[in-house]
């Protein structure tokens, strides 16, 4: 039976991660306008890679200046943000850790207040909150949108990074053209399953065309958002066709791992994937994860490796504990001094002011 401290070799490339523990992707607003990395979010990551984790992943990256969602996003859709991603780069792996780049664009979540532009996405799309509706991409524009994608993580490579997560979660626009309701298209990019994946399955064709046979791709997805119409059995049926694609891991967002799915199978979520995909193919699994035996929980579900965010926020050395069966470090309400000496910026704990009863 796996542990959370031993070692775990990704089987396609031979790479070793020194341990199960992956720093999940983590909005933290510390980036500056034009996307150039802060010194800031460098010494936040550059922390964590000390702090012993297997993999530390970056925030999501925009891949192209009009698809952001947010203030103070990381970039990677210009050569001018490569010194700021090799100096990260170089210092994550100086402290032992392998580094990916989490690549994504907003689609419909990307506001016009924030690009100048107005959202798009696989089909005209509106939300709560979004002011308007989106536009439909023209079938050109989903290619250069593919090329956009192998472009940033060319970049990613060049900056010295490991490789890449390819973020089709969190409602952004891979999982938008993922989604029965919010990519209704009738060409080649959507409609059937087959179709609908296409957009994704383009994207690690030419991210591998682009870069070294040894360059690290993981994929993200959301397991379930029915409003969007991302379902339970087409993201299993998913991670059994990326399991047969040139990708190196499935990295499953499932919120909380102890949630119940409210249907007639008794498997948790991780156990569900982990029973779909072979034996050998790495399973990321994500969510509320706190003390080694919550961890270890995972393991034993099936995953390979054990993803979190929020713990590792307050307590950066998190992986050095987890040998210990014992171990559950201190839980929210942080104070603001035991965040800023967790390698925080007071920009960064003013945004996790927004998370309940995270900071006191």
């Amino acid at each position: 039976m796996s542990a959370p401290s031993d070692a775990f070799v990704l089987p396609r490339t031979g790479r070793t991660v020194r341990n199960r523990s992956v720093l999940a992707a983590m909005t933290n607003k510390q980036s500056h306008e034009d996307g150039t990395l802060s010194d800031e979010e460098i010494h936040w990551l550059t922390m964590r890679a000390k702090g012993g984790f297997g993999i530390i992943t970056t925030a999501a990256a925009n891949v192209t200046e009009t698809g952001r969602g947010w203030e103070g996003e990381m970039g990677v859709w210009g050569d001018h943000q490569l010194p700021g991603l090799t100096k990260m780069a170089t210092e994550i792996r100086q402290h032992g850790a392998l580094s990916l780049v989490q690549i994504f664009h907003g689609g419909m979540r990307a506001p016009e207040a924030i690009n100048g532009v107005q959202p798009v996405s696989a089909s005209v799309n509106t939300e709560a909150g979004m002011e308007g509706s989106t536009r439909r991409l023209s079938e050109p524009e989903v290619s250069k949108l593919v090329q956009d994608f192998a472009e940033a993580a060319r970049r990613c490579h060049a900056a010295g990074f490991d490789g890449v997560e390819l973020h089709g979660a969190h409602s952004y626009l891979i999982c938008q053209f993922l989604g029965q309701h919010t990519n209704r298209r009738e060409d080649e990019w959507g409609g059937s399953y087959r179709a609908r994946i296409g957009f994704l399955f383009a994207i690690i064709d030419a991210v591998r065309a682009c870069t070294p046979p040894d360059f690290l791709v993981f994929v993200r997805i959301s397991p379930l958002i029915e409003k969007m119409g991302i379902h339970l059995e087409e993201s299993l049926r998913l991670a059994e066709d990326l399991a047969q694609a040139k990708v190196d891991g499935l990295h499953i967002s499932c919120w909380d791992v102890f949630q119940d799915v409210e249907d007639d199978d008794e498997r948790l979520m991780t156990k569900r994937f982990a029973d779909a995909v072979p034996n050998g193919f790495p399973l990321i699994s994500t969510g509320a994860v706190w003390s080694s035996e919550d961890a270890q929980f995972v393991l034993d579900e099936g995953a390979d490796l054990v993803g979190v965010g929020r713990v590792a926020i307050g307590h950066p050395d998190w992986p050095f504990h987890l040998a210990n069966e014992g171990y559950d470090p201190q839980r929210p309400p942080f104070s603001a001094e035991h965040l800023a000496d967790a390698g925080l910026s007071p920009v960064f704990i003013d945004y996790m002011r927004r998370w309940k009863n995270f900071v006191e």
